[in-house]
């Protein structure tokens, strides 16, 4: 068996990128660079034939915007088909080229699996490492991008042998459980509160909509004005329009996704969320995501009533891992782990899954 270079352990398992997706922040920034430089280059003809003056700058500003756009849809397609990932005895290895990083198998705190919309069987794995709170508070992440059967791979990497259903992320969690695994507890968020960052999420996309309004009503009016004055050929109005009209459509578009994040997203997930505490582990999955944490690491539960609802936060415990406040290092909005978070949100239930919880947490502080 092949050993690696480093570490001079046995490789347990060796793979790459299977898949081209392309994360939706590259797709959006993509989309909207491309949209800019077409509104620009169309501005810049209609002032170009009307006014016959220099339009270099315009030109110029397009065209690095179609080159970001460009980028921003490939450079990420690019950079993970050289990427290669192994499993060791006792660390998960990210490699390409001379870049290399690495994270010791014990000492991962939890793990998120993002699976593939259009490939079920495909998905990402994201290791995360908590580190302590206050000056060294944040956390260390690992991701192995659109792996085959993330869910098997995590298995392997926690040293379970993985169970028949494992690899399709169709399948339901709980008939995804390890072999002999119970389910003690089950629930869902009843709500989807409002936190600071929703609220900031929401007045951004109210003001979005009221600029695009202003903006459509002042441009229209602009807009009928010039063709009115028969200063400009059908071709140059017709591109004008075109570069109004674009402009319009991504400030509507930009207004629109804003307000779906702050509306109509954090309601969608909470239906599509469900929480499961078993012998072993604490699982959660939300539409195509899913965390999967190890009950060893959970060193206190703590439950923050909200008005009727409760929210139980693990704080996670490990080799110099450990957070001391609800907040801490388990992957909270101000670190650098997007996605699921170990914490049951808008439940009711808090009294049961907190014994069951806390009956190892006393085990846990004894050891």
């Amino acid at each position: 068996m092949l050993r690696d270079s480093l570490y001079g352990e046995r490789i347990l398992w060796q793979g790459r990128c299977l898949g081209v997706s392309i994360p939706f922040a590259q797709k959006a920034l993509a989309a909207g660079a491309a949209v800019i430089s077409a509104v620009t280059l169309c501005y810049a003809v209609v002032v170009s034939k009307s006014l016959d003056v220099s339009v270099a700058g315009m030109v110029g500003f397009a065209a690095w915007c179609a080159a970001l756009a460009l980028a921003a849809w490939r450079v990420p397609v690019w950079w993970r088909s050289q990427v290669q990932y192994s499993v060791t005895e006792r660390h998960v290895i990210w490699q390409r080229g001379r870049i290399r990083r690495s994270i010791d198998s014990q000492q991962i705190s939890y793990a998120l699996i993002r699976w593939n919309a259009r490939d079920p069987s495909l998905g990402d794995l994201v290791l995360v490492r908590a580190v302590p709170t206050g000056a060294l508070r944040r956390t260390l992440s690992l991701t192995l991008h659109d792996v085959s059967a993330p869910d098997r791979l995590w298995a392997l990497i926690r040293g379970v042998d993985p169970s028949a259903p494992l690899g399709n992320g169709d399948i339901p969690l709980a008939q995804r459980l390890d072999p002999g695994e119970r389910v003690l507890w089950s629930a869902a968020p009843l709500a989807s509160p409002w936190t600071g960052r929703r609220a900031a999420t929401a007045a951004t996309g109210a003001f979005l909509l009221l600029m695009f309004v202003r903006s459509l009503l002042r441009g229209v009016s602009l807009l009928a004005d010039v063709i009115r004055m028969h200063t400009l050929t059908a071709p140059l109005a017709a591109v004008l329009v075109a570069g109004v009209a674009l402009g319009m459509l991504l400030l509507l578009t930009v207004a629109a996704g804003v307000a779906y994040a702050a509306f109509v997203r954090p309601m969608r997930l909470a239906r599509q969320t469900r929480y499961f505490v078993t012998d072993v582990r604490v699982l959660i999955r939300r539409g195509d995501e899913e965390l999967s944490l190890d009950r060893t690491h959970i060193a206190y539960v703590i439950d923050a009533p909200s008005k009727k609802l409760h929210d139980v936060f693990l704080v996670l415990d490990g080799p110099q891992a450990r957070a001391l406040a609800a907040s801490g290092a388990f992957g909270s909005e101000e670190t650098g782990v997007e996605g699921l978070r170990p914490v049951f949100a808008a439940i009711d239930d808090a009294d049961t899954v907190g014994r069951i919880l806390r009956e190892h947490e006393l085990v846990h502080r004894a050891a």
